[in-house]
């Protein structure tokens, strides 16, 4: 049988795991600090799970710099069920801004009522960017829960790639809505190798601070670069790609998207506005007001992020950039391998559009060279186990 230091892991997710996070964590799993119970048989609403999941939040805060103003929440269902809770919260936040602005004019409860169904009617939309397989995913979700009429199609990659992805269309050619409930694109393609090279110009903020409800899900390159939070109002993870194991999602989300600014509607007005309601464990509010402990959250889970999150800031005293250097070093040396035998290898996303996280390319030659596949095996096996996650 092979030792754990014999295995070069390709997976694209759930992703390998540092070996002393998962030594602690076992032991964990057995004998959780001398308590004679395992991390998993702890109650989740403890004084053990509220410290440890007190520690991951002020951990992942202060590895990426979130601002006071934002809500860290650790939630269940995947980057998937994200894709039903950003639609169902968010749709709710912009009811609950136009009934507000209503209600500021100072028409009567009829009236506003009328005015919101007109407004749902004529008005509501969703932006999606469509860049890959997973942002398709999302797109194909919002046009389920909503209809089609509600969800506007931004940009789609595959009409400038032969009907592929691989490229991100420009961004002078997205058509955005006006005042739309959120703006989502997915911020690294797992399964199509495209990454957005920075957060895009058509979605920042204005000069007063005003600008779209950005989302965006970073399921697989969270952690691996500066993020610019105070551009998104959205931001989730599952944990399985570079923060833990499968089991918890993670979204940082505005405080102002959350009561008491911002209250979702009531499900009698959803009903009469036509609208879904979404399940309780989606609901950012719910979350927020019980600490992620509404349900039974699995602690095991987040305590295996919150050691990877302190192994991380122990790593790199500059935090998420010295993370960032790491990664940007690894993609450049595989990339260079490809792309020195052209004959053999061809990289599927564009140039300024590769992935740093998942390097998609083929094989194109049924005999590529000997030394070529020696040459990227060996480049990839020693960046896994020299220089690090």
């Amino acid at each position: 049988m092979p030792a754990r230091s014999d295995i070069t892991y390709f997976g694209a997710g759930p992703a390998a795991l540092p070996t002393d996070v998962l030594q602690t964590a076992s032991q964990a799993l057995v004998d959780f600090q001398g308590t004679g119970l395992g991390i998993a048989e702890h109650s989740h609403r403890s004084a053990i799970a509220t410290k440890i999941l007190e520690e991951a939040k002020a951990d992942l805060a202060s590895y990426l710099d979130v601002p006071e103003d934002y809500e860290i929440l650790f939630m269940q269902a995947g980057g998937t069920g994200e894709f039903s809770a950003t639609i169902y919260n968010l749709v709710g936040a912009w009811v609950t801004r136009k009934q507000q602005e209503a209600e500021k004019a100072g028409a009567d409860e009829a009236k506003v009522q009328a005015d919101l169904k007109k407004q749902v009617d004529e008005q509501l939309k969703l932006d999606y960017v469509v860049t890959g397989g997973w942002s398709l995913k999302a797109y194909q979700e919002a046009c389920r829960l909503l209809g089609p009429e509600h969800v506007n199609l931004v940009a789609d990659a595959r009409t400038i790639n032969d009907g592929k992805f691989g490229k991100i269309p420009e961004e002078s050619t997205w058509q955005l809505s006006q005042d739309p409930a959120m703006v989502y694109y997915c911020d690294n393609e797992t399964v199509d190798g495209v990454e957005f090279p920075k957060f895009p110009e058509a979605l920042a903020p204005k000069a007063d601070g005003t600008g779209p409800i950005v989302v965006a899900d970073m399921s697989s390159n969270i952690l691996s670069r500066r993020i610019p939070i105070k551009n998104f109002s959205l931001i989730f993870f599952g944990a399985q790609k570079n923060l833990g194991s499968t089991g918890i999602t993670v979204v940082i989300v505005k405080k102002s998207l959350l009561p008491p600014v911002c209250p979702q509607p009531s499900p009698t007005l959803l009903r009469q506005l036509g609208l879904p309601i979404g399940p309780i464990v989606l609901s950012y509010e719910i979350i927020a007001k019980n600490n992620s402990l509404y349900n039974t959250l699995s602690i095991f889970d987040v305590y295996i992020a919150g050691l990877v999150l302190k192994k991380l800031l122990a790593s790199f005293p500059d935090k998420v950039d010295g993370q960032e250097a790491v990664a940007n070093k690894k993609a450049k040396l595989i990339y260079e391998a490809l792309e020195s035998q052209p004959d053999a290898y061809r990289i599927v996303p564009a140039p300024g559009n590769r992935s740093r996280m998942n390097i998609c390319f083929r094989v194109i030659k049924v005999n590529p060279p000997f030394f070529c596949v020696i040459q990227l095996r060996q480049i990839i096996g020693d960046l896994i186990r020299g220089i690090g996650r």
